[in-house]
């Protein structure tokens, strides 16, 4: 049996703790060896839960007493820069939440200090790992709808954040959408051209006055002549409604929500069924393992990320771009913007 791929957790919150727990049960060939947490406490319990030898409060720390393959950076955003930096300074490969960063000069700094250090970093964009999106792209990438015209994303959160969240969630295309942006590019297979952004508060008018938007519509033009769409809304009454459409000259593929089980009831009151699933945990746990599964075999074996660093920073790119649009009121060029930006491939 190979050596375990030793894991240094940074960020002992929600989604730490998700990807700590699956890691420990679920994940083949990870060991945690060391958990890290400005906040004492998060970090103690969850040492405790999983039996981590090392617990501490900074990367510093994570690195020097874990001695791990790979950091897994599930801190805050405005950390994720100094995390990875030092992670590759020590040449540890790294599994870093989105966004990247929350400025494309962050994220070229990141990238100039993976290139140099050569180490492998993947992106938690856990989306594309899920098996009905993924079965999108399949047909979209084999020709089974032939020529790809147009591309609808639907995401729907089941009730908004707290607004304290609001306040420090970089806004609802940094903090929502940028999943969406992320999974146009997969589905597409290519760089948009063109978008153009609106958005409003039809939701709760404290978020508007937290200085964002809670419902958005973002339309893309590719340079082959697809067209795609992402709807978003902090709070679908029904639960949390994840779907997506690709339609082409020869068919059409989609994915449904998923549900906590198949039954269909039918009686004299109507045909129904039970609502879909409401915690995104629930809904993606399956994507989760599959995108660490990944990124532990990547390390293991020396492979390449499947989510990498371009990939982190066309995502954050696509939403400065849309809050850019809904401003201004109007399209944007993406190479013009490209060009100001002066980003580079």
């Amino acid at each position: 049996m190979s050596t375990p791929v030793k894991i240094a957790v940074v960020g002992a919150g929600r989604i730490g703790s998700l990807h700590t727990e699956l890691l420990s049960a679920r994940v083949k060939g990870a060991e945690v060896v060391a958990v890290a947490d400005v906040v004492s406490k998060a970090a103690e319990s969850l040492a405790a839960r999983f039996e981590i030898p090392v617990v501490c409060s900074t990367v510093d720390e994570a690195i020097d007493r874990g001695k791990p393959d790979a950091l897994l950076v599930c801190s805050s955003t405005d950390t994720h820069e100094e995390a990875i930096e030092k992670a590759a300074a020590h040449g540890v490969h790294v599994f870093c939440e989105k966004p990247l960063s929350d400025t494309i000069e962050s994220i070229e700094r990141i990238r100039t200090a993976v290139e140099r250090s050569a180490i492998l970093l993947q992106v938690g964009f856990n989306r594309r790992f899920d098996a009905s999106f993924a079965r999108v792209r399949q047909a979209i990438a084999g020709g089974e709808i032939g020529e790809l015209h147009t591309v609808r994303i639907t995401s729907r959160d089941p009730e908004p954040p707290p607004i304290e969240y609001v306040r420090r969630s970089g806004g609802l295309f940094m903090d929502m959408t940028i999943h969406d942006f992320d999974m146009v590019r997969f589905l597409c297979g290519a760089e948009p051209t063109e978008m153009y952004a609106i958005g409003a508060c039809r939701v709760d008018p404290a978020i508007g006055e937290a200085g964002d938007i809670d419902t958005a519509l973002v339309t893309l033009r590719f340079a082959d002549g697809t067209f795609a769409t992402i709807e978003n809304s902090r709070q679908a009454v029904y639960g949390y409604d994840q779907r997506a459409e690709a339609f082409g000259s020869a068919g059409a593929v989609s994915t449904d929500n998923v549900y906590p089980n198949t039954a269909t009831l039918s009686n004299a009151g109507g045909v129904g069924r039970d609502l879909p699933l409401r915690f995104f945990l629930e809904r993606y746990t399956e994507s989760y393992v599959n995108e660490l599964s990944g990124f532990i075999g990547a390390v293991r074996d020396g492979g390449q990320s499947s989510v990498d660093v371009i990939d982190g920073r066309e995502a954050v790119f696509l939403a400065q771009a849309a809050e850019r649009s809904r401003t201004g009121g109007t399209p944007v060029v993406l190479d013009d913007y490209r060009d100001e930006l002066g980003l580079s491939g």
